[in-house]
């Protein structure tokens, strides 16, 4: 996820962009205000095709011809590097990405992108379990979804980084264990859990446990809050063996003839403002640091950077080629059982 600021070069810039243009925008679900959109196009005269996907591996299957249609997508960090390495990300081009100085100092230089040559971080977040505060003794770690209490009336994200990511850290295993040995004992924990789970969902279980009909679920922290601010009786753990953390990235595909038309976008969005309405709107945990201070409130813990949280969760990371391989298969097998 990445953040810039675009002040500085509204007035010279905006005159340059042919109205009239076209910016097709692939994004994650509930990750921009109702105004964003209208905002930017009201000062460039472009027109935004916007659509959401709910999984990298969705988006990915979009845009690996090559010719899928999109200019700017928003791949989560461990996909960075691969999406390059298969020739589908233009670079940026940081000089016009001035908006990138609002960023927390974490993502100024992330692990996977120390320069900010591919991608730039917009949105953080990661997983833990969302439940309904009748349910005692409360979940507290990974190994209570493994609870025969929860049968049928439990749920695990449709991602495999996410699901053997829980079944990993239950076994005290390292979130990005490349190992086979190791992988298999994952594979044959979530093979365990599976006949308790009703079924492998991202962000549509948020109405199901809303409504109640859902004990408990693994989900993004930021898709739990949304859960909570409508049903207060739900809560959030983060668990006790450790958890994924991740940020999503605005990225330019190569394939796009409209580069810096998606430089423009990508540094709108880092606007302390624009970033500011975002997070008041759609409940997210923001990489704008600067746009957390003209948002002016104190967030839940599940949207803010609270750093003695976040010691104890595990950055995913890119697999070689042949875990990657083997985690797949190993999916495959998980979700086909």
């Amino acid at each position: 996820m990445k953040r810039r600021t675009f002040l500085m070069g509204v007035a010279g810039a905006a005159g340059c962009t042919p109205r009239g243009q076209r910016l097709n925008v692939f994004n994650w679900s509930n990750y921009i205000a109702a105004e964003t959109l209208a905002g930017f196009e009201a000062e460039t005269g472009v027109t935004v095709r916007y659509a959401v996907y709910e999984s990298n591996e969705e988006m990915l299957a979009r845009v690996m011809s090559g010719n899928s249609g999109w200019d700017v997508v928003f791949p989560t960090h461990y996909f960075v590097e691969p999406m390059r390495a298969m020739g589908l990300l233009a670079g940026l081009d940081l000089g016009l990405l001035g908006n990138r100085r609002n960023l927390f100092g974490e993502f100024q230089a992330p692990e996977w992108d120390s320069r900010l040559e591919w991608s730039m971080p917009y949105m953080w977040g990661c997983s833990g379990i969302l439940y309904h505060e009748r349910v005692t003794p409360a979940p507290r770690r990974w190994a209570d979804l493994w609870d025969d209490r929860f049968r049928g009336r439990l749920t695990m994200l449709d991602d495999p980084a996410e699901v053997l990511g829980a079944a990993l850290l239950k076994l005290g295993l390292p979130l990005n264990e490349t190992s086979e040995a190791g992988l298999r004992r994952a594979q044959a924990e979530a093979l365990r859990q599976k006949g308790l789970v009703r079924a492998y969902l991202n962000a549509e279980v948020r109405d199901q446990m809303v409504a109640g009909d859902i004990l408990a679920c693994q989900l993004w922290a930021t898709t739990a809050q949304q859960a909570i601010d409508e049903a207060p009786e739900l809560r959030f753990a983060f668990p006790e063996e450790g958890f994924p953390v991740y940020a999503d990235c605005a990225v330019v595909l190569k394939e796009s003839d409209r580069g810096e038309l998606g430089h423009r976008f990508i540094d709108y969005l880092l606007r302390p403002e624009v970033g500011a309405a975002i997070v008041r709107e759609s409940r997210t945990a923001t990489c704008n640091e600067v746009a957390l201070g003209v948002l002016g409130e104190v967030l839940p813990p599940t949207l803010r950077m609270d750093r003695a949280v976040l010691g104890r969760g595990q950055w995913f990371a890119a697999m070689p080629a042949a875990a990657q391989r083997l985690r797949d298969r190993l999916w495959t097998e998980i979700k086909s059982a």
